[in-house]
């Protein structure tokens, strides 16, 4: 399993269309950032601190064929990188993702 926060009107807009072709970062770089369950929190932390309304959308990532890479980014790790638009039919569940008033978010326990 991996995961995408999101924004909860950007994953709404995506239900409509059918499909999510991710955030204007994402497209700027080329492909879908996601985190494993290991690095949800510190993905939170970095890029999403204080933000509200937001999802962590949960995907199969075997669903998702070659187009899913894992590529090394921050500190080395290997982040996958989807080179496509999400098929949300690899959407295994979608959760909120709540801030607290420090900024932080509650992330739930995620299956690796």
């Amino acid at each position: 399993m991996i995961y995408k926060i999101c924004p909860a009107s950007a994953w709404r807009e995506a239900e409509r269309q059918g499909t999510y072709r991710g955030s204007a970062h994402d497209m700027r770089d080329g492909y879908i950032h996601f985190s494993t369950a290991a690095q949800v929190r510190e993905t939170a932390r970095k890029h999403f601190f204080g933000q509200t309304g937001l999802f962590l959308i949960a995907v199969d990532a075997d669903a998702l064929g070659e187009a899913l890479r894992w590529e090394p980014s921050r500190h080395d790790e290997l982040f996958p990188h989807l080179y496509g638009e999400l098929d949300l039919g690899a959407v295994a569940a979608i959760m909120d993702l709540r801030a607290r008033a420090d900024g932080s978010h509650d992330v739930p326990e995620l299956v690796s």
